[in-house]
């Protein structure tokens, strides 16, 4: 599928990670009402965030699941099992996050994925918007979304590249547009070249 033939309009539009920057440049380009699940967290394996759709959710950041790694001169809680790290979620407090505002997290966390299915069980057509993936990995998301999705969806693919410009790479997968563009610059022209491709239908 070319990036031409997923332009138009979407009743909900979703980044699937890895980290921040699909999320804001969706704010930027006002596609994004509210708030996705994986949003502010990073989740570099998309091959776990598959295992996370597949399983609807069930036990993620479970207070079990929670243990302590470094990222960037802080200490950040991550989900060991859906290997997924809270970066903006909650609090931090000398440079550790702090679980006192566990509960506060869980209900925020609750309402956004029961928005989330809500939208995939209800919405005409969704876009989902995934940074950094193989070609397997993709054909696993959109087997996987296949499931979820109760009618239309389609995946942007968006993987890293060191030339300022959208390649279009082209994907021989029926719901799926793959691009590369930097994701390491700050580039919000090609973002914005890429994004003013989608409405939503809320918005019209």
């Amino acid at each position: 599928m070319k990036l031409e033939e997923i332009n138009g309009c979407y009743d909900a539009i979703f980044s699937l990670g890895s980290k921040c920057l699909a999320s804001i440049q969706l704010r930027k380009n006002q596609l994004r009402p509210y708030s996705g699940v994986l949003d502010w967290m990073l989740s570099p394996s998309l091959q776990h965030v598959n295992l996370l759709l597949r399983n609807r959710f069930t036990s993620f950041l479970d207070y079990k699941h929670l243990a302590l790694q470094p990222n960037a001169g802080n200490m950040l809680y991550r989900d060991v099992f859906y290997n997924i790290t809270l970066a903006h979620d909650m609090p931090l407090k000398q440079n550790v996050h702090d679980l006192t505002c566990y509960p506060e997290l869980r209900r925020k966390m609750d309402r956004r994925i029961q928005r989330f299915l809500e939208k995939c069980d209800t919405c005409p057509k969704i876009l989902f918007i995934r940074l950094g993936g193989t070609w397997e990995e993709v054909l696993e998301l959109q087997q996987v979304l296949s499931g979820l999705v109760t009618h239309d969806f389609r995946i942007l693919l968006v993987n890293h590249s060191t030339t300022y410009q959208i390649i279009d790479t082209g994907c021989s997968l029926e719901k799926v547009c793959s691009i590369q563009i930097p994701l390491e610059l700050e580039c919000d022209d090609l973002w914005r070249i890429i994004l003013h491709r989608f409405q939503l239908v809320s918005e019209l």
